[in-house]
């Protein structure tokens, strides 16, 4: 089975003429020239980076799922091929409703009647790993149960994915050994990354905790709705949640007759994104239009939780300090940020850096503030990076992507739409807020919880030590808390350190 999966791959490869990227290197030349004299028919017509699509859609739901994975990494892509792979779509049948029940009575232990009033056993949406019906609850007193949204995994989906994970990776492995840039693209680590998310997606569960802490987030939000999660009646292969009505963000005329402030609307796409990022540090990472309702009060709704991305408090000050230089035009600073932040190696020099900040950035502020993107920004800097070894983190690409997103969303509704008119006083309420009193404060409240057991502990852990040498003490002593301690906060470090001094210093 794998082998003829494999003769499978190769054939689509070269029926769309992919053979070309073997073109003029040496190890793998014969090949290609070998390609050039078979008598079979090939698909030429379109560009390389459309063949390459059209050869992941032949290839089925799995490696359309990877096309669109890869899609994000523009890290690594050309642009041609990043905005060919975007357009990647899962065109999946829907398997028949009979398997879903199959489905759900074995993850639930119950009959789909007793679980559900009413069940339509015709998906509304199917995708490549699972779908989707809508259904009722049973009701309580008489009254009607509420409305959910039932995804249900495709059934028999775990063989055929690590079938073609286990190509996946072999095909890396070749193109990491025989092709120029097969090492800086990191094959491998993308198929890893890839094996990953899509064993996420398989557990239904790691989706219904996502949505769970979006919506707990987005609380009483006058901006955002995230649908209610029903635990008792999801599990691995089944998830439940409340069914919303709204209409489709892409529905532009719809939206505009039923009275929605459309500038209003992208405003809060913008707010909705930069309070994710940088209130909370948690995002929904797949902000596509088909992931995106507005309800009849014109709020978002956000349906989908499968990919979602995290920052630490580093992550999002770097970020925070980037976006505001940026558009300061301050490169210097945003050259010392990725120095400090760990983004670039510690011994990048940073007027070199600064350099090519500002080759790649200038050109970009000669149009209006309102024309900027922000996700263009970050896509030229990470361009930038690749000449500085800079190793991107997963979680800055997803955000790079749904920045993208958003920016698209919101100009479709409002094309005069200034984002960085929206986000700077965010952004700069935000660092005041970090850096200024009030964060000092904050992060007192924050550790005064850890420094209410650590700090009493430090006299009994000198006396036990005093038998040894004292300069030695105060080095090891401090070590060994911090280690105990877990923690990287540079003012509990200080602190700690003070103290050992001060009880110390009659032994100096």
């Amino acid at each position: 089975m794998r082998l003829s999966r494999f003769f499978k791959i190769i054939s689509t490869f070269y029926r769309f003429g992919l053979d070309e990227f073997l073109a003029g290197r040496p190890r793998v030349g014969n090949i290609y020239r070998l390609c050039q004299l078979l008598p079979v028919r090939r698909d030429l017509d379109a560009p390389l980076p459309q063949r390459v699509r059209l050869a992941l859609e032949s290839l089925g739901p799995i490696f359309v799922k990877f096309g669109q994975v890869l899609s994000t990494r523009r890290d690594l892509l050309p642009p041609d091929y990043a905005d060919a792979l975007a357009q990647l779509q899962d065109n999946v049948k829907p398997f028949d409703g009979a398997i879903s029940h199959i489905v759900i009575e074995r993850s639930l232990g119950q009959p789909v009647a007793a679980l559900y009033a009413e069940f339509d056993d015709v998906p509304v949406a199917s995708a490549s790993v699972a779908q989707v019906h809508r259904a009722r609850l049973h009701g309580e007193q008489g009254k009607p149960g509420r409305e959910v949204a039932v995804k249900v995994l495709r059934p028999g989906i775990l063989p055929v994915i690590e079938q073609d994970l286990a190509l996946m990776r072999m095909l890396a492995a070749l193109v990491e050994r025989f092709l120029p840039d097969g090492k800086r693209l990191k094959p491998r680590e993308v198929v890893t990354e890839f094996d990953r998310y899509l064993h996420d997606e398989l557990d239904l569960m790691h989706e219904a905790g996502n949505a769970s802490q979006l919506r707990r987030n987005f609380v009483g939000s006058d901006m955002l709705l995230v649908p209610e999660v029903f635990f008792d009646y999801s599990a691995r292969e089944v998830l439940t949640l409340e069914w919303m009505n709204g209409t489709p963000i892409g529905q532009i005329e719809r939206l505009r007759e039923a009275g929605v402030d459309l500038k209003k609307l992208s405003r809060f796409g913008v707010e909705i994104f930069f309070t994710q990022v940088f209130r909370h540090g948690f995002f929904h990472a797949d902000m596509h239009p088909g992931n995106i309702f507005v309800a009849a009060d014109g709020r978002y709704i956000a349906l989908d939780f499968g990919i979602v991305g995290s920052l630490t408090e580093t992550d999002k000050h770097y970020l925070a300090v980037n976006f505001l230089a940026f558009f300061n035009r301050d490169y210097h600073r945003v050259a010392t940020a990725h120095i400090e932040s760990g983004w670039v190696p510690k011994d990048t020099r940073a007027e070199e850096l600064e350099a090519a900040i500002r080759t790649v950035c200038e050109p970009i502020f000669n149009k209006p503030l309102s024309q900027i993107s922000f996700g263009l920004v970050l896509l030229r800097l990470f361009e930038t990076s690749r000449r500085f070894n800079v190793e991107i983190q997963p979680q800055l690409v997803l955000l790079q992507k749904t920045l993208l997103n958003i920016e698209g969303l919101g100009r479709q509704l409002d094309p005069d739409l200034d984002l960085w008119d929206t986000a700077k006083p965010f952004l700069t309420k935000w660092m005041n807020e970090q850096i200024g009193w009030r964060g000092l404060i904050r992060t007192l409240k924050h550790e005064a919880p850890q420094w209410a057991t650590t700090l009493p502990a430090i006299p009994r852990k000198l006396n036990d030590a005093l038998s040894g040498n004292a300069s030695e003490l105060v080095v090891s002593g401090y070590i060994q808390l911090m280690r105990e301690q877990k923690t990287q906060n540079w003012l509990l470090k200080l602190i700690a350190l003070l103290l050992l001094a001060l009880l110390l210093r009659d032994y100096w």
